[in-house]
């Protein structure tokens, strides 16, 4: 697949659940013993194991959208199947635009760029460079008690507003306006879109957050059937970012988050 070509991957062992899960001490005591054949706990802690891996997948080089959607069906179908890690994958697009499952015809003002329809929620957005974009591929059903939708997609929102503090910028919650939200001099504007599919219960698509994209490219289309709130980027905001350093920081931050 072309979006394997400029792709950087490693393996994180998230803690997901760790602090409360009753096998702790034998959790961290299998991986020490492991080699020396201490296996008191293998098949419980295999499983545990299991849990807490998750592959973070980086791609250098803009990811065609066709791509990137057919590589994340095929492992939402692994991981559903428990043949694969679940996995995040920061990335982003050539410039186009998505139509969500809400989009309506009229909010296309202008297709200077590609359309494709999308099976995730929401209506149309725009995709480009200069955006840092995470597609988010977890079971919830291993993650949360009683899967709820809801409180993932709080928790992405909690991702956003966390890592944009990293770089004094106030992101909040709009009832009624899905995204993260600043004010600005100019009034309120959007920084950052979510948009999510759940497809047994593994969930796909994600976030995008707006770093230094040309911001004239979003002129096409009404973003997120929105017409009384413009968008903004950290560099807008004047904010200095390097994508390595924040990369890294969205990671910390969304460990930190759905470990809780």
């Amino acid at each position: 697949m072309a979006a394997d070509l400029s792709l950087k991957t490693e393996v994180s062992y998230q803690t997901t659940g760790f602090r409360a899960s009753p096998r702790l001490y034998c959790g961290a005591r299998y991986l020490e013993n492991a080699a020396a054949g201490v296996n008191g706990c293998f098949t419980d802690q295999m499983e545990w194991i299991k849990s807490i891996i998750m592959e973070w997948k980086i791609s250098d080089a803009p990811v065609d959208y066709p791509d990137a959607v057919s590589f994340m069906e095929e492992r939402v179908a692994d991981i559903r199947e428990g043949h694969t890690d679940e996995c995040v994958w920061l990335l982003e697009h050539p410039p186009l635009y998505t139509a969500g499952t809400s989009a309506k015809e009229e909010d296309l003002l202008d297709a200077r760029f590609p359309v494709f329809p999308t099976g995730r929620g929401g209506e149309h957005t725009y995709h480009g460079p200069g955006q840092r974009i995470a597609y988010v591929m977890l079971n919830l059903k291993k993650r949360q008690k009683v899967p709820d939708i809801k409180q993932y997609v709080c928790d992405l929102e909690e991702v956003i507003i966390r890592t944009l503090a990293h770089f004094d910028v106030k992101g909040e919650r709009r009832e009624g306006r899905v995204g993260i939200w600043v004010v600005t001099p100019n009034g309120e504007k959007k920084i950052a879109a979510i948009g999510v599919r759940i497809r047994h219960w593994v969930t796909y698509h994600g976030i995008s957050i707006n770093l230094n994209p040309d911001l004239t490219h979003f002129n096409g289309i009404v973003p997120c059937g929105i017409k009384e709130y413009g968008v903004t980027s950290l560099r807008d905001l004047n904010k200095l970012f390097y994508n390595k350093a924040f990369n890294d920081i969205l990671k910390e931050e969304f460990e930190s988050v759905f470990a809780s």
